[in-house]
């Protein structure tokens, strides 16, 4: 009996042994880059410092895996609008992007900057687009036809018309010269407004010297550059919060990670998502009370003062829709899925576009 014990303690102490040194043989360390070309004090790059890289690490640590990162934001590794290139080539391991820098090359993933009048709830916005990638694959294929696997998203607050003076109704913004850069500017159509490309840190200066009487900008944004200083009458209308871009993995290198592994990420991706929403929301939440406590003057649009203004306007998303159609990408399902993914989340869409 004494040598039946003996053998079966050796044998399992063996067993334990061979299991052990399979185990650490499979462990592995990666080294990763990760870079943007914004710098943290933005919100969905801090957020993977904050909270993507340590969900990871938290996580492949039991089972035995482990990442080395490397985090260059800032610009000092890549500029902002070459972090497609540079993820795609394989410059570095992971990057934050803007897709609204990419509409070129990824057009369908700015619909919502040619849909006005959606949520202006942050986390509804990356709700439904996350919805649009999982159900619609020419949208998710943007980022895996340039080498890239999505991990998560980030949106930016709704926006609002920062004016010097006030703006009550639609009527009042005929002839007046607002700055509204890039496709913001379809959100003027219609109105009699003089729509001004210019960029968030023109916005002050331009202001102040009379360049033009006011900017469409989102509300955090606005906080930054302390624009009420300059332009303390903000109509708060409600453009819509605005699907913005994402942090995203090299496919290549995303791929040769192990099945667990890969999992980690696409997890954590969903948490930075979700943190992500839930930080940038109250930062913005506060931002427009500060601003009202520095002397900004807040003048809140109803529901029939932006139906008034959607009504004025020409129908911009089906017009980009018919743009998309045009080089064989389905805009119309695009833009249907995005306003019947806001309806499925009891948002009121003041103009039915896509049933028009």
């Amino acid at each position: 009996m004494k040598l039946y014990r003996k053998m079966t303690l050796v044998f399992v102490t063996t067993a334990l042994a061979f299991c052990l040194a399979g185990t650490a043989a499979q462990a592995k360390t990666w080294k990763m880059t990760v870079a943007a070309g914004h710098p943290p004090i933005f919100v969905f790059i801090s957020a993977i410092h904050d909270f993507f890289i340590p969900y990871v690490n938290e996580h492949l640590a039991p089972l035995g895996h482990k990442i080395e990162w490397k985090e260059a934001y800032g610009g000092t590794v890549v500029k902002i609008g070459s972090e497609l290139e540079a993820i795609q080539t394989g410059v570095v391991e992971m990057v934050a992007m803007g897709t609204v820098f990419e509409a070129a090359k990824m057009p369908l993933h700015n619909v919502t900057y040619h849909t006005p009048f959606g949520s202006g709830d942050i986390n509804v916005v990356l709700d439904v687009f996350t919805e649009l990638q999982r159900t619609i694959p020419e949208v998710a294929a943007e980022w895996t036809r340039h080498n890239m696997v999505n991990l998560g998203g980030n949106a930016l607050d709704t926006y609002h018309i920062f004016a010097k003076l006030p703006i009550q109704s639609v009527e009042d913004v005929s002839g007046r010269k607002i700055a509204a850069p890039g496709p913001s500017a379809n959100w003027l159509k219609g109105t009699g407004c003089v729509p001004v490309n210019s960029n968030l840190p023109e916005y002050y200066n331009a202001v102040q010297l009379g360049v033009f009487d006011g900017a469409l900008v989102f509300g955090t944004g606005a906080m930054g550059i302390k624009l009420f200083e300059v332009a303390p009458h903000v109509a708060m209308i409600n453009f819509g919060a605005q699907y913005a871009g994402g942090i995203s993995i090299n496919k290549k290198f995303f791929d040769a990670f192990p099945p667990e592994v890969q999992k980690v990420f696409i997890e954590a991706g969903k948490f930075y998502t979700d943190k992500y929403g839930e930080v940038q929301s109250a930062k913005a939440s506060g931002a427009l009370g500060a601003m009202e406590k520095a002397g900004a003057k807040l003048i809140p649009f109803s529901d029939e003062q932006r139906a008034a203004w959607a009504k004025k306007m020409p129908n911009v998303p089906m017009e980009w829709a018919a743009a998309m159609e045009a080089k064989g990408l389905p805009g119309k399902k695009v833009v249907k899925g995005y306003l019947d993914g806001l309806r499925n989340r009891g948002v009121k869409v003041v103009r039915d576009w896509d049933r028009e």
